[in-house]
């Protein structure tokens, strides 16, 4: 049965008066993660995790405590197991994650009740806490800045032989899995003699040493190698969908778990194949939306920002609306590479829908300009919107660009870019290390929220926060 959290433990309290204060910035987050709406939105994701999680069972780890130690991850940027080793060594982080002097969840568990939260709550929570930024003086709303940044997947460079070669790797692996559970996908997959992970692995590194040398001969050469590399992943495909047809018929759990990565890697493979066909015996010019890079990390894109450090980049393009006092308001994770002009609208609605009225200036990149982009800023009663045009001015447009308001604007909009480095260095924005698509909207989100708490912890505000010997106390 879901819990909301663990009762109030008198001896902590009394261990708790022999200890420092806890530091002024943790106790402002710790205070703010108190909102009642920030709590409600995570219990109703974690209670979807069986049928009556709210009704019976066996108790389980309180939503403060999971809600808590998911901040304090992102917060300190550590993994789910060193999380679990800080909270478990510090008193104070109990205090913080409401963990007492009860036993702390182990990463497992963490990682599972993590995994409910869905991208959409997190959405939620930081328009929440923006609110919360609001409320409390941290913010006022009344100017916004907005931009768009890269968040690399966790994926080598990508070409078609290494991904033959993944392929060839997973399934196999999960072939000779599958062969030890039952006799009968042995029956039906003869084990090989060769280890055909190993060849796949040797004739990559041959098409890659091969392909440097830029000749016409090695180019003939590096296709004969690659149509070997194609025939074993063929072959290798064509044994693991064997493989599945028994699996299906087999009902332990291991059988659901082989079958279901195969499921999942088979179709991956043959668009691998298909995509390695098209490109270098057909030399196609394959459309990037059509392209997989990762068969590990499907949902990557392939975003190209003429960025002279970063030509190419492997993930999503993700959207941020800071506000006055360095909140992100707004995020939303973009798909593919759509142009920065689209961006200016929906950017503006949702500052509308986070703070009830538009922002009195606006700002962002010249790649947003447009006749029709400022005047839907104007019609929405933005006074100043400041979107320098690109390319020739008329001298009207030089003269209005000239004017103290807008000039001072774009110097305030250069600061997007320093929110962004630090979401980036301190926050994990820079790669995300989460798997599967569900998975980068974790990463973005916590990472976002955790941005925003760490700001508003660093904030003047009159908050009540609560120290370590029990005390209420006023943050000025």
């Amino acid at each position: 049965m879901l819990r909301d959290n663990y009762a109030k433990d008198k001896l902590f309290a009394e261990i708790l008066q022999l200890l420092p204060a806890m530091e002024p910035e943790l106790a402002k987050v710790d205070a703010y993660l108190e909102d009642e709406e920030l709590f409600q939105l995570i219990k109703d994701d974690l209670s979807k995790r069986r049928a009556k999680t709210l009704e019976t069972g066996r108790n389980s780890t309180p939503v403060e405590v999971i809600l808590r130690m998911l901040v304090v991850k992102r917060l300190y940027k550590c993994s789910y197991e060193d999380v679990e080793r800080y909270v478990c060594d510090s008193l104070v982080l109990r205090q913080f994650c409401r963990v007492y002097l009860n036993r702390v969840p182990d990463d497992t568990t963490l990682i599972r009740w993590a995994n409910l939260i869905c991208g959409k709550t997190l959405e939620k929570f930081n328009e929440r806490i923006a609110q919360l930024a609001l409320e409390h003086k941290v913010t006022t709303g009344r100017k916004l800045r907005t931009d768009g940044t890269v968040v690399e997947s966790d994926i080598h460079p990508p070409s078609d032989s290494r991904q033959l070669a993944d392929s060839v790797r997973v399934l196999e692996r999960t072939v000779k899995r599958a062969r030890q559970l039952t006799q009968a996908v042995e029956d039906v997959v003869k084990e090989k003699r060769e280890n055909v992970t190993r060849i796949a692995r040797d004739m990559t590194r041959k098409i890659g040493d091969t392909l440097r040398k830029r000749t016409q001969q090695a180019k003939e050469t590096g296709k004969q190698l690659y149509r070997q590399l194609v025939d074993l992943t063929r072959q290798t495909v064509s044994d693991a969908s064997r493989t599945l047809e028994v699996l299906r018929q087999q009902s332990s759990k291991t059988a659901k778990r082989l079958s279901k990565t195969l499921q999942n890697f088979i179709p991956l493979t043959e668009k691998v194949i298909d995509q390695t066909r098209r490109r270098v015996f057909e030399n196609q010019n394959v459309p990037a939306q059509e392209k997989i890079v990762s068969i590990f990390e499907p949902h990557a894109d392939i975003i190209c920002r003429g960025k002279e450090a970063h030509p190419v980049e492997y993930g999503h393009k993700i959207w941020l609306n800071e506000v006055d006092g360095g909140i992100v308001s707004h995020y939303r994770i973009l798909d593919g590479n759509p142009s920065d002009e689209h961006q200016w609208k929906p950017s503006l609605q949702a500052h509308q829908a986070t703070f009830d009225h538009p922002p009195e200036q606006a700002s962002a990149d010249r790649g947003l300009y447009s006749t029709a982009n400022e005047k839907f800023a104007h019609e929405m009663g933005v006074e100043h919107a400041i979107l320098p045009k690109p390319g020739y001015k008329s001298q009207l447009r030089k003269e209005h660009e000239r004017q103290d308001w807008f000039v001072s604007g774009r110097k305030w909009h250069a600061g997007v870019e320093g929110r962004i480095s630090v979401l980036k260095r301190a926050h994990g924005l820079g790669r995300c290390l989460d798997h599967g698509e569900s998975g980068f909207q974790h990463w973005v989100g916590w990472g976002i929220i955790a941005g925003n708490l760490a700001v508003m912890g660093r904030a003047p505000s009159r908050l009540k926060i609560f120290d370590c010997q029990g005390a209420d106390k006023i943050s000025k």
